[in-house]
């Protein structure tokens, strides 16, 4: 499917500006994910890059950013805490749904993981959770200044090399981490949950995963990353987790979206451009049953949904599967089950013995009839006239008057 970025830019929690990158499918967009980075790391990262663009080669448009004072974003990370972080989460979620979608789908890695778990009862639009490696605590992270603790809570600054790299982290910020209580965020944010974690993570041990687990309510789902490393640097680690939340998250996305600003009345359809695609179209059937119409890629479309021939088919097969239900129950013929294949072709007019046009082109719809149970042949013969019966076949071999206008 493959996929292509965009370099965004929006204003952060404390006003600075923050970078951003927009990884695009290069086809349709199933839908909009955010993924909030680790500790210390920035959007660039191998894990939070592959991960992004695994999903978007699968469909779906993913929006990574750095936090205020990383990677490439404005303002000082000295002066940044978990609150700060969780704000700029949510200053990237109104970006998207001011300018694109708001993300059905968020994703945290590390302490990324906590501030979006902190985050999702906030997020109406969000359907699923994913978090990797994630800590059950913020505060969980304070290990990682080991004796520089003691600096901070005695000066109220320390330099602490993470990754390598110096950062300033100041009181404020072990402060804020010790207030953090998001076990009551994850029970009560009502959204489906999914949570990787490697056992032997030396990181964030495996413990915390458990604790997140449990406080979650379902749907909710565990999946083990065996032996990969916290940072997910391995490219086969990273590829899974995006395929695994792409099929995962699909059950839980709202596949009718497209169709949420028709609504058909009683007794009526509606069919609108869903814009999603050159022909993708939302069909409403009398405001009970939303899907999809679409044509395939071989003509131009996106196959989203089925083609209107299939739609014809699928009306044809349906009523010739329920007619003949009808008429076995009526007359007490043990029938056990009923299938019914179809095709649609364009034949030569000529081609066909029993048509009265002769000319040009005709339409030609192959119907098989598979039919189970204790019947004879007299009785099997007896079904198939009655397939011609159902009012769909009807309709197509009578006389169809259509009327349009424009809706003013």
């Amino acid at each position: 499917m493959g996929s292509q970025g965009e370099k965004i830019e929006f204003t952060g929690a404390q006003g600075g500006k923050l970078a951003a990158r927009l990884d695009l499918p290069t086809s349709s967009i199933r839908a909009y994910a955010l993924f909030a980075h680790c500790f210390t790391c920035s959007k660039d990262i191998f894990a939070a890059s592959r991960i992004s663009q695994g999903l978007a080669d699968l469909g779906i448009a993913v929006l990574r950013f750095d936090f205020t004072g990383l990677g490439h974003s404005e303002g000082e990370f000295a002066n940044t805490n978990f609150t700060s972080n969780v704000a700029d989460l949510l200053a990237a979620v109104d970006w998207l749904r001011q300018n694109r979608e708001a993300p059905a789908i968020i994703i945290g890695h590390s302490l990324g993981g906590a501030a979006v778990l902190a985050a999702a009862g906030s997020i109406p639009e969000a359907k699923a959770i994913a978090t990797i490696g994630a800590p059950a605590d913020p505060a969980h992270v304070s290990h990682n200044f080991g004796n520089a603790i003691e600096v901070i809570l005695e000066n109220g600054e320390a330099e602490v090399k993470l990754g390598g790299r110096p950062f300033t982290i100041k009181q404020q910020f072990l402060d804020d981490i010790a207030e953090q209580k998001i076990q009551k965020s994850i029970t009560t944010m009502r959204k489906a949950l999914l949570v990787f974690h490697a056992p032997m993570d030396n990181q964030v041990g495996i413990d915390n995963a458990g604790v997140i687990f449990q406080a979650a309510k379902h749907p909710k789902s565990f999946v083990s990353l065996d032996d990969a490393d916290h940072l997910l640097s391995r490219r086969e680690d990273a590829t899974y987790v995006s395929q695994v939340i792409s099929s995962w998250a699909t059950r839980y996305l709202d596949e009718a979206r497209q169709t949420a600003d028709i609504t058909a009345a009683a007794g009526t359809v509606v069919v609108a451009e869903s814009g999603k695609g050159k022909f993708a179209q939302a069909v409403s059937v009398g405001g009970v049953h939303a899907m999809l119409a679409d044509e395939p890629v071989d003509y131009g479309g996106t196959d989203t949904g089925p083609s209107p021939y299939d739609f014809l088919l699928a009306g044809l097969g349906a009523c010739t599967s329920m007619t003949l239900r009808m008429y076995a129950d009526h007359k007490n013929i043990p029938l056990e089950h009923v299938a019914v294949t179809l095709k649609h072709d364009k034949i030569h007019a000529t081609d066909c013995e029993t048509c009265e046009t002769q000319d040009g082109k005709i339409d030609r719809i192959e119907r098989e009839i598979e039919i189970s149970g204790n019947l004879d042949d007299d009785t099997r013969k007896r079904l198939l006239e009655i397939a011609d019966r159902c009012p769909v076949h009807k309709t197509l071999h009578s006389e169809v008057e259509i009327t349009s206008r424009l809706k003013e």
